[in-house]
């Protein structure tokens, strides 16, 4: 008896547990193989991405830097070329990307739930278009590789926070 009633226990815990949800989800890597990694992993801690801004050149994304709630994530990336800014709305997410490479990243292309296209760089190389897997998640954070340049990206996806639905 007490055997079934720990089996019947074992399999309601399991039972439960794939009843719970998965949330997250993972896109790249998109790019080249040089540079070193970076990860904004810790950032997404101080609240939703609000803030874009990338340094473009001539023929590649140079770099790259992302505020999360308030605080702005280090920069990546090298110094040559124009830097461009890009700030989200009150609750605006990103909830796609999409871009292109070669043997460094060459364009970014964001997309939000509010309908808008920011795009940085130039269109040309091979093409990528990153979603999340899951339903309701939007882009959490950012990794990569750099050097001088964006040799590589990655993309975060997990839900909007709950405790910032007026970051």
């Amino acid at each position: 008896m007490l055997a079934i009633t720990l089996l019947a226990l074992l399999c309601a815990s399991a039972s439960g547990n794939a009843i719970q949800s998965r949330s997250s989800s993972y896109s790249g890597e998109y790019g080249g193989k040089g540079g070193k990694r970076f990860s904004h992993s810790g950032n997404q801690l101080d609240g939703p991405i609000t803030a874009i801004r990338v340094r473009v050149n001539s023929l590649y994304i140079t770099g790259l830097q992302v505020r999360y709630g308030t605080v702005w994530s280090d920069y990546v990336g090298g110094k040559q070329g124009d830097l461009e800014e890009i700030f989200l709305h009150p609750g605006e997410s990103v909830i796609q990307v999409s871009g292109k490479y070669r043997f460094y990243v060459k364009q970014l292309i964001f997309v939000t739930d509010k309908g808008r296209y920011l795009p940085f760089g130039k269109d040309s190389g091979t093409s990528f278009n990153a979603v999340p897997l899951h339903p309701n998640t939007v882009l959490r954070f950012i990794s990569g590789r750099s050097g001088s340049v964006i040799d590589a990206i990655s993309l975060h996806w997990d839900v909007y926070p709950s405790h910032c639905n007026t970051c």
